[in-house]
């Protein structure tokens, strides 16, 4: 059996998730390889496409779903990546009673009932053109509100949560449905740092360490994985929470298109989605 781990240009070799799982895989009798996503590959020729680190897709979201569903077979299914590749999801998962960050979607203005919040496009990774905006920078949020909807950009605006400073994110990874492990993510964005978003030679902005879920966590994150539509043949979720203002885990963003996986710092996790992912082809 051979298997494709889709991947984009500027990782042609894969990220760490990809070359660990190409060794676990290869430990259960399977042949896996990264494959640029849009370099006119021969997918037929793959048992399975699994796509990983995909990253350079946001500027041509329609090519890139367009190429998922021509696929013979993928994972996370085309159907997911579609619904998944454009952040407008959380309407969908708001309503199912999932608990979400409250967002305000393409808004005339900033708003007011914030005294910090953070603006980006609905179509993005990596905190692509994401700012955090809060006291005596109204004009400068302004402008990159009109930036993005001039751009013909979804303009997503969502309060600034505070213990993100302290407490950080927690992704928990799910493998086949099943909870794997977690990590905790330390905050990115930084106050007065503009559409740049982020001090970029800071090692600490993002660093990911190993975590535990709580109880509060896996309920959460088991309600969103029950509301995604056609759910039930995921190979892999992430599930980014951050604590609310009352302490309770709000969901900030629900991963299934080609999220990092953390597998380096979870032994044994690369084995466990390589017995996922040969399950799949039995």
């Amino acid at each position: 059996m051979t298997i494709a781990f889709a991947t984009c240009s500027l990782l042609p070799d894969g990220s760490d998730d990809v070359q660990d799982l190409i060794r676990a895989l290869a430990d259960e009798g399977a042949d896996a390889e990264p494959v640029v996503w849009d370099a006119g590959a021969d997918w037929a020729r793959y048992e399975l496409v699994v796509i990983r680190s995909t990253w350079d897709y946001t500027d041509r979201r329609d090519a890139f779903v367009a190429w998922a569903e021509s696929l013979p077979r993928v994972l996370n299914p085309a159907a997911i990546i579609r619904w998944n590749t454009d952040k407008r999801y959380l309407r969908d998962l708001a309503g199912a009673g999932v608990p979400v960050v409250p967002t305000l979607w393409d808004p005339d203005d900033i708003p007011s009932e914030w005294p910090e919040y953070v603006i980006k496009p609905a179509v993005s990774i990596g905190a692509g053109d994401t700012a955090r905006w809060g006291p005596g920078e109204e004009d400068a949020a302004r402008a990159h509100l009109r930036s993005l909807r001039e751009a013909g950009r979804t303009v997503m605006v969502q309060p600034y949560l505070s213990a993100v400073d302290t407490a950080g994110e927690t992704a928990l990874v799910f493998c086949g449905g099943e909870y794997s492990h977690a990590g905790r993510k330390a905050q990115i964005l930084t106050a007065g740092a503009g559409v740049q978003g982020w001090v970029r030679d800071d090692p600490t902005r993002g660093q990911v360490t190993p975590s535990t879920a709580t109880g509060a966590e896996l309920e959460v994150a088991g309600r969103a994985l029950a509301a995604v539509p056609q759910g039930e043949d995921l190979l892999y979720a992430r599930v980014d929470l951050i604590p609310g203002p009352d302490g309770a885990p709000m969901l900030i963003e629900l991963e299934l298109t080609e999220p990092a996986l953390y597998l380096r710092d979870a032994p044994g996790s690369a084995e466990r989605f390589a017995k996922a992912i040969v399950s799949r082809l039995a």
